[in-house]
């Protein structure tokens, strides 16, 4: 049950799911006005004020993104999650923009309707209760909580969880799949972890290690039927500026933007930063490790005093021999000096790719083609753009250890594959978990 009673409004003309939304909330502590006739809704909002707002998009006498306008200029404070049997990524980017607090599509999966109005309501840490009992005898799961694994770090001292102030949305086109989709960022409380699911909000998977499904020429997780691809580039953003806690919501694949991270950097810096009370522990390297070290390829982490990356690349004219050391002095550092770094690919490769069934995204806006004499599409950021953006990534692919590390990486020609494989190594040696397989693959990547 909930401390304090809230109200919930539901606008819906479907009777069965207008109905069964109201007995499952109303077993669940909740106050539930459901009226039948939608022409009500607005003098409920003003006379009930509900903690929440259900509002169907689809209903046969009202446009319900045009109520939620009315709504938002009416009652700027009300939180409205908005509900659609024929959503998709632009219906939930439109809505999120105009001020709803969540977009869930149909058919409703009840445990992910009521961790989202919790999130609403400000009651996310909803414990394990008889409640749940009652969501089986509707139909519905249990709902999977945002929790993170349980690395527990060997720092002294932790630094500050943190998370987005408000929600914001971003589109695009998915590099390998082609579709066009985007993400939806949305706040989450302390201890929560960063996790992606789709608009169904049914599923989760957290960016973490564990979940990690492949890293061929990108890094992709995959957890109870829910697949996120390239996620590398928003997580390198998330975890310079110390976000933690944070649910995003996409449509299979992370839009690929520019081919860099810069975008994701100013969508952060959109939303504000959300400094929480929690803290999170530092995995402080001690010791070397290693992947590699044939003379080809090697990455090693090592002691130091804060976090370091130092990348050596080699490849045939124009490309040739670049290396770059960052050190990272916070968020500023990155969004200068490595955000901006594009993805990269040899025209020689495409064709390749394509018979793959990837790049099915690639643009000329979207990465740096090099053919075997030249830039052929775009003017370069940096000289050293190219080993900058392997930077990136593998800023990216530590943030999925769920802690801030210090240490020092050092990387020659390597890609995603042995960024996995040296974090299940420090998942193993700091945080007293078995490390699984590695995940083979190409080394370095045709496609950065």
């Amino acid at each position: 049950m909930q401390s304090a009673q809230r109200t919930v409004l539901v606008v819906d003309d479907e009777d069965v799911i207008r109905e069964t939304v109201r007995e499952i909330l109303t077993d669940e502590g909740y106050r539930v006005i459901a009226p039948l006739d939608g022409s009500e809704v607005m003098d409920l909002v003003s006379k009930e004020a509900p903690d929440v707002i259900l509002l169907d998009v689809w209903m046969p006498e009202m446009d319900g993104i045009v109520l939620l306008r009315r709504i938002r200029r009416e009652h700027p404070e009300a939180r409205v999650i908005m509900i659609s049997g024929h959503g998709s990524i632009h219906t939930a980017v439109t809505a999120t923009k105009l001020g709803a607090f969540d977009f869930i599509e149909k058919p409703l999966s009840l445990d992910g309707l009521l961790a989202t109005i919790e999130r609403a309501c400000g009651d996310a840490r909803r414990e394990v209760s008889a409640g749940e009992e009652r969501l089986h005898a509707h139909g519905g799961g249990v709902g999977q909580p945002f929790v993170q694994s349980g690395f527990h770090g060997n720092g002294d001292s932790g630094v500050p969880q943190k998370t987005l102030r408000k929600s914001v949305v971003a589109c695009g086109l998915g590099l390998h799949s082609g579709v066009s989709t985007g993400v939806i960022l949305h706040p989450l409380p302390e201890d929560s972890g960063i996790h992606f699911g789709g608009i169904s909000a049914d599923a989760t998977v957290p960016a973490h290690l564990d979940y990690v499904r492949s890293t061929d020429f990108a890094t992709s997780l995959q957890r109870d039927g829910v697949v996120v691809g390239t996620v590398e580039h928003l997580l390198a953003a998330l975890h310079s500026y110390g976000i933690t806690n944070l649910l995003i919501k996409m449509y299979g694949e992370i839009p690929i933007m520019d081919g860099s991270a810069i975008e994701f950097c100013r969508l952060i810096e959109e939303a504000g930063v959300e400094e929480q009370q929690g803290k999170r522990p530092e995995i402080v390297i001690d010791r070397t490790l290693r992947v590699g070290g044939d003379g080809e390829d090697e990455i090693i982490i090592e002691p130091a005093d804060g976090f370091t990356v130092r990348y050596r690349l080699q490849y045939p004219s124009p490309v040739g021999t670049q290396e770059f050391t960052y050190v990272y002095k916070g968020a500023d550092s990155f969004r200068d000096q490595i955000a901006p770094a594009r993805t990269f690919g040899f025209l020689r490769d495409f064709e390749r790719l394509e018979r793959l069934g990837l790049i099915k995204g690639g643009r000329l806006g979207n990465c740096i083609l090099i053919d075997d004499e030249k830039v052929i599409n775009t003017v370069l950021r940096f000289e050293d753009e190219f080993v900058r953006h392997k930077i990136l990534d593998i800023v990216g692919d530590f943030s999925l250890i769920g802690r801030p590390v210090r240490g020092r990486v050092t990387a020659k020609m390597t890609g995603h594959a042995d960024n996995i494989a040296l974090l299940r190594q420090v998942a193993e040696t700091y945080c007293g978990l078995g490390a699984k397989d590695s995940y083979p693959g190409p080394s370095p990547s045709p496609l950065a």
